[in-house]
């Protein structure tokens, strides 16, 4: 056969079981793996076959950008602060990179911060996040993550796509690749923001090379959740399908001619935007909520003056509706949920700018695990915090910490993580592991399998190699899986 008629049959094919996919629509079994793959067209809203029991069946991703200080948080070093202004032997120093400090300078900064032991399994938290540490029993807290990149862009794209390169899919895309959307009416992967917006931007949230169906969609948090979406006056709703019918059509006869798989992404996305006309509304509608659970979240909390380096306005309410809506994303069936907050880079004024960052997520990501707990929820929805690094022992100028990949903490909560649990010792300053090193791609790997998947096995035929999302590295963490894996 022809290679151009190959190519335009193939195409045609795809755009059949595709089309109606929506923006985060199916991944194909195809893109599992050679024991996945089945033939003809499956309904695009049914979730496939996994690789293993799946423990998570969604994913809410606290997305910290900026690098929130792990020896303020996460990882109590009294000896730390017994050491404060003391200077770093040249041994630790000799190959390591900073971004703004002067090794010369180097000195060790002690922590204001004091730490409690919380829940019945007695896991150290900071004062200055007394309610996510009373959730202590539901969270495994990796405190031995690294990686590479010390500077944020590359850093971010390492946690997000798995390698610091632009262009490939993000954790969420992957996702609904291997096991498809579960909403028919909504973005299978959903990007909630507060603050003035992670460096790396919408790279934390794009497809790379899989189609755009499986990109993230922002919503905002007022008006339209998403620009644009209503019809404008005048405009009646049957027209509106009309329209949409005819331009599906001339869309489909030019993709036979192309060959452009992107030109089904597009129908796929205006036909889930025509569905999202009735669902996102009621989506964003808090009417229906109970003050108590408002109060909860700390809805219509005034945000406290910042200082010059800090976001201003309404942070504060953004980010608690944002974690109120993550909850209410995920009763639909949205598969993964990003809520992305910038940013947590303290280079200066550390005392009073991680305490303003902590008080604003404290309380809201708290009821966040709190409700979707109580309501049955919490058992098959995985609760991520994560960055793209930590912050040095090290002091930077008066009161800052420069950045620092080499030892930070995350962790996660429900969706058949190993609540109570701490994986993982840092050394006696918090610089580098000693004790279980998790590498971001074992993170990753570890986050796949919580879904049933097989991260060696979640790959795509790109440019003639086997892409996936932990590039060429991952190994599972199973010390933080529930039960047996």
């Amino acid at each position: 056969m022809n290679p151009l008629e190959q190519l335009r049959l193939a195409t045609r094919r795809e755009f059949l079981t595709t089309a109606a996919s929506g923006l985060g629509g199916v991944a194909l079994s195809s893109m599992l793996s050679d024991e996945m793959a089945s033939a003809g067209n499956a309904n695009p809203t049914l979730t496939h076959s996994t690789h293993f029991e799946p423990r998570a069946k969604a994913c809410i991703f606290i997305y910290m950008a900026g690098g929130p200080s792990h020896v303020d948080l996460f990882d109590p070093k009294p000896v730390l602060n017994r050491r404060d202004g003391q200077s770093m032997p040249e041994s630790m120093l000799k190959d390591v990179e900073f971004a703004f400090i002067k090794k010369g300078d180097a000195v060790l900064k002690g922590s204001p911060a004091e730490f409690h032991r919380r829940g019945e399994s007695g896991i150290e938290f900071s004062d200055l996040i007394p309610n996510i540490g009373s959730c202590a029993d539901d969270i495994a807290l990796i405190r031995t993550m690294h990686g590479e990149q010390f500077n944020h862009h590359p850093g971010q794209l390492l946690l997000s796509c798995g390698k610091a390169e632009l262009g490939r899919p993000t954790i969420g895309s992957w996702l609904l690749y291997g096991l498809g959307n579960e909403s028919q009416n909504l973005p299978g992967y959903v990007v909630l923001t507060a603050g003035r917006g992670a460096s790396g931007g919408s790279s934390n949230w794009a497809s790379g090379f899989l189609p755009s169906t499986y990109q993230g969609v922002p919503f905002r948090g007022q008006g339209d959740p998403v620009l644009y979406l209503s019809n404008p006056p005048g405009v009646r709703r049957t027209n509106q399908r009309r329209a949409l019918d005819t331009i599906a059509e001339m869309n489909n006869l030019r993709r036979e001619a192309m060959g452009d798989a992107e030109i089904a992404s597009r129908t796929a996305q205006y036909e889930l935007a025509f569905r999202m006309q009735s669902a996102a509304p009621e989506l964003t509608d808090l009417s229906g909520e109970t003050q108590a659970t408002l109060d909860a979240y700390g809805l219509g909390r005034a945000t406290p003056r910042p200082t010059a380096d800090m976001q201003s306005g309404d942070t504060y309410h953004r980010f608690s509706t944002n974690c109120l809506l993550a909850r209410r994303l995920v009763e639909r069936g949205v598969r993964f949920v990003n809520i992305v907050h910038a940013s947590w880079d303290q280079h200066g004024n550390l005392k009073h700018d991680l305490a303003w960052n902590a008080r604003m997520a404290d309380q809201p990501v708290a009821a966040l695990l709190r409700d979707l707990k109580q309501r049955g929820l919490l058992e098959d929805t995985l609760v991520v915090w994560g960055s793209e690094f930590g912050r040095t022992p090290l002091g930077q100028g008066n009161d800052g910490r420069d950045h620092h990949p080499n030892a930070f903490s995350m962790w996660m909560a429900g969706g058949g993580a190993k609540g109570g649990t701490v994986h993982g010792t840092t050394d006696e300053i918090g610089w580098a592991p000693v004790d279980k090193p998790v590498h971001v791609n074992d993170f990753q790997a570890t986050l796949l399998r919580l879904f049933g998947l097989d991260h060696e096995r979640l790959a795509i035929n790109y440019r003639g190699l086997q892409a996936r999302l932990t590039n060429l590295e991952g190994n599972v963490i199973h010390d933080v899986i529930a039960g047996r894996n």
